[in-house]
């Protein structure tokens, strides 16, 4: 509290006040609270640090005389031994003079030390007070009155080394008014005592008020000082500026380091020389030659003169700008001149730096947003009075950002200066380009209107960004999104087609990312309808409109369930079912994937821990949550709450994680493994396919992507070579494989034949929701449902046949006839790979192969190619037989 007054003085640059009697009587025993109140008690402490040492020396004097006056004496109790208590109180002299000389070793702070002293005085004064009453019985016998001079010295001397501190003055005098009042016979001798004791204690008071008031507006001054000083390094440490000071005479007394600099010596040089001999005035100001006022007539004429534009006396093309005030003391008595400096060259530079970014990118030196509007206008004015139109790209890097994030700022710097020269190469004579601002980059396009033009350069400029880059060791692969706009000549305006272009930019990334899209006028209701669809799922969760359903993972072997994959579904209130396909994109790009990925997976953890141990659930993880430096943590955090093994937790995680190879894809997998989850590498085969993924990251599982096991079965496609290839790398690198979208029993075949280890598809069971899984996951084995075969377009009226089963000839009904086969209804059982002969009765024969069997029916495969217009009545008018897909049928018939 004391010291609140100081430093709220110290802050408004006031002088402080003068202290309370309170403050000084208590200051230096109380612990500071700044620097400059601790600076203050190390003086004061100066003054008393000694005082043992002199209290120690007077004790020592007196006790050496006063035992030796009775050494003649012998005395009955340790009480009444002098000798007792001289060594007590001169050991705890020595002690604390001790103490007191290693106090900065043991880091003691100054208002400890006058605690210490404080006790100190006390003890000692206790301690002398015994001595005084130990020789005052012989010392009456003596010619000297020991006792008295002893008590006297003693007070006198302990007043003397406390009268510069209030709380030591304080203690010696209670001190010496106990001891005197115990002592003395007569009551005057005590009053006399308390008397002079109060007295010397106000001094005490006093004069340390004087002290304090005196230190603190040192260290006030100190700090002015302080801080102008700082200023004036701050100032010149900027180079907006510098100082000069002149003497009366017109030298320099003082000059900054900058201006030595500018003139390549050192400041001691220029000391003592005339400030007019360094500089010259220049006359010429826009090519007028003017009489001007010379800068030595306004040091001469002790006027204040500012922004005088000088030079220096040098073949420098350089030019300053100088502000200067003369300097009188309190009489009136000039001193010189005080001024400041800046450089106006660099303002120059500045100014024409400032006009260079105001109009092109400071890292890609492309022209900025400022520049492109300009040039669009101009594009537009020039089509109005050309009539002929102008075209716009507006160009957004894809995967940008996951550079950014997991390489950092400088190599998101370089890849976009690479960007840029990549696009300025495409462009070449077609257009101008230039950067918007983060990846995003525009070209104008003057007089270009032809579509095909047009549509060849955004394919050249997505295939040149999309090549890799090599950037600091890290190979960097992007993509880019092109979005085109052409503008009629007289009617298109510049926000238009801006507009227009965000419109058909944000097409191309609706379709896929890496492509390109020409506006179209329906564009402006499909942004406004995705935006609504944006924020109703942002609301989705918390409305509880999402819902996770599980579709199983089936062993090839034994078909027993090997686990579950969670896929997120969105029931919307009015617009129904949703694709994910939909709005997953639009999650990732609203920023939400994050909230509903983890929602996903911690609603997926909470159901796997009703299912037995060994059945495993896998979530997918995309690649803004893999990215995500807190995925590990929330992985984790959500496998202890929910209690579930951490090898029953499967990730799954796309090719898009390498496509910003870093230290931190490495150490995050590393982070991932350690916590005991699986991984696995999903859609393997639709991207990069880069072998150098499975060489460097810790994948337990590789699933084989939809689109080479549908239809792998057919002889027509090269699918089983590519599954058989990836099946045995996988088992070289000691990994499972599970195919995805397996929909036929003649896929399903292949695949066990191939060997994959696991199968996931509409075969085993849709995505259903968690009580249908909690059911499948209780089961033994999972039974396979569907399709024999591939369902190309068929004939579906029932056709009568003639067949020799067994060695007995038999009538069968055919169904679903294709031109690779047909089903076959019979009641004989039939193995599969029976070869057979079919007679179809007013068509002819066909032969084939049994490709599987079960009970009332069997599935065949021609030899040869069938062609279903055999089928036809024999009209003029042939009627036209209705062609179902083979998704459409399989969707039927597994709902």
């Amino acid at each position: 509290m004391r010291r609140s007054r100081f430093a709220k003085a110290i802050e408004t640059a006031e002088a402080p006040e003068r202290p309370s009697i309170m403050d000084a009587l208590w200051f230096d025993v109380t612990p500071p609270d700044s620097a400059d109140e601790d600076a203050l008690c190390e003086w004061r402490l100066a003054g008393v640090q000694h005082a043992p040492i002199i209290l120690g020396v007077t004790h020592v004097l007196i006790a050496v005389a006063c035992i030796a006056l009775s050494a003649h004496h012998t005395y009955s109790s340790l009480a009444d031994n002098p000798f007792v208590s001289a060594s007590l109180v001169i050991l705890f002299d020595a002690a604390t003079a001790a103490l007191l000389l290693t106090r900065k070793r043991l880091s003691l702070a100054p208002h400890t030390i006058f605690r210490i002293l404080c006790a100190y005085l006390a003890t000692a004064g206790v301690l002398w007070t015994w001595f005084g009453y130990a020789v005052s019985d012989d010392m009456f016998v003596t010619p000297i009155a020991a006792a008295p001079i002893a008590m006297a010295a003693g007070i006198a001397m302990r007043t003397i080394v406390s009268i510069s501190s209030p709380p030591l003055a304080l203690v010696n005098m209670l001190v010496s008014i106990a001891a005197t009042a115990f002592l003395a016979g007569s009551p005057l001798l005590p009053i006399g005592v308390a008397i002079l004791s109060l007295v010397l204690f106000t001094h005490s008071v006093v004069a340390a008020q004087g002290f304090i008031a005196t230190g603190r507006k040192r260290l006030h001054l100190e700090t002015q000082a302080r801080k102008a000083q700082h200023f004036v390094d701050e100032f010149e440490n900027s180079g907006r500026g510098w100082f000069w000071e002149t003497d009366p005479l017109g030298t320099l007394s003082y000059v900054s380091l900058q201006l030595a600099e500018d003139f390549q010596c050192n400041p001691e040089e220029l000391l003592g020389r005339q400030f007019t001999d360094l500089l010259s005035v220049d006359n010429n100001t826009s090519g007028v030659v003017e009489e001007r006022k010379t800068l030595g007539f306004h040091l001469s004429a002790r006027f204040p003169f500012s922004d005088v534009v000088v030079r220096p006396a040098s073949e420098q093309d350089v030019h300053w700008s100088l502000s200067g005030n003369p300097i009188f003391d309190d009489r009136g008595r000039f001193l010189g001149f005080r001024g400041i400096g800046t450089d106006l060259t660099e303002q120059r530079r500045s100014e024409q730096e400032i006009t260079r970014l105001a109009r092109f990118d400071s890292l890609t030196s492309l022209p900025n947003r400022a520049m492109m509007r300009q040039t669009l206008d101009e594009a537009l004015r020039n089509a109005a009075h050309r009539q002929k139109g102008c075209a716009l790209f507006m160009i957004d890097l894809d995967r940008f950002k996951n550079v950014n994030d997991t390489l950092g700022h400088p190599v998101g710097d370089a890849l976009l200066r690479q960007v840029a020269e990549r696009l300025k190469s495409v462009m070449g004579n077609h257009g101008q380009v230039g950067r918007l601002g983060g990846d995003e980059f525009q070209a104008v396009m003057p007089g270009t209107v032809d579509v095909g033009l047009l549509e060849s350069l955004a394919r050249t400029l997505i295939e040149q960004v999309s090549r890799p880059y090599t950037i600091e060791g890290h190979k960097v692969t992007i993509g880019a999104s092109v979005g085109i706009v052409i503008g009629d000549p007289g009617r298109a305006s510049a926000d238009a087609m801006v507009r227009n272009a965000d419109l058909a930019l944000y097409a191309a990334k609706a379709a896929g990312r890496g492509k390109h899209r020409l506006y179209e006028p329906s564009m402006h209701s499909e942004a406004a309808e995705r935006q609504v669809m944006e924020n109703d799922l942002r609301q989705a969760i918390e409305r509880g409109e999402l819902a996770v359903h599980f579709q199983p993972i089936v062993r090839a072997a034994g078909e027993e369930i090997s686990g579950f994959e969670s896929l997120v579904r969105w029931q919307h209130p009015t617009r129904g079912p949703i694709s994910p396909s939909k709005f997953i994109p639009l999650a990732e790009e609203a920023g939400l994937i994050g909230k509903i990925g983890e929602w996903v997976l911690r609603t997926s953890l909470e159901e796997a821990s009703n299912w037995p141990d060994h059945v495993r659930v896998a979530v997918n993880l995309s690649p803004l949550q893999f990215n995500d430096p807190s995925v590990v943590a929330m992985v984790s955090k959500h496998l202890n709450e929910t209690g579930v093994r951490a090898e029953r937790l499967e990730l799954e995680i796309t090719e898009g994680v390498f496509l910003a190879e870093g230290d931190t894809t490495d150490d995050t997998f590393a982070k991932l493994k350690a916590l005991g989850v699986r991984l696995a590498l999903d859609d393997f085969g639709t991207g990069y396919s880069s072998l150098g993924y499975l060489k460097k990251a810790p994948f337990d599982k590789i699933k084989i992507d939809q689109s080479f096991v549908r239809g792998a079965a057919s002889a027509t496609n090269r699918n089983a070579a590519i599954i058989r290839a990836i099946v045995t790398l996988a088992e070289t690198l000691g990994m499972d494989t599970c195919a995805e979208g397996v929909e036929t029993h003649d896929d399903l075949q292949l695949i066990r034949e191939l060997g994959v280890s696991m199968v996931q598809g509409y075969i085993f069971g849709k995505p259903s929701p968690a009580e249908t899984a909690r059911e499948l996951a209780n089961s033994t084995t999972v039974h396979a449902e569907g399709f024999a075969c591939i369902r190309e377009p068929r004939h579906r009226l029932m056709r009568r046949a003639i067949t020799c089963i067994g060695g007995e000839t038999t009538e069968v009904r055919l169904r679903n006839i294709s031109s690779m086969g047909a089903l076959v209804e019979c009641d004989i059982p039939i193995a599969p790979g029976t070869e057979l002969a079919i007679d179809i009765v007013g068509v002819g024969p066909v032969r084939g192969l049994v490709r599987w069997a079960q009970s009332g029916q069997f599935g065949v495969l021609f030899g040869q190619e069938f062609d279903l217009a055999r089928l036809a009545p024999k009209k003029e008018k042939p009627i036209t037989t209705q062609m179902v897909s083979s998704r459409h049928v399989l969707k039927r018939q597994v709902g």
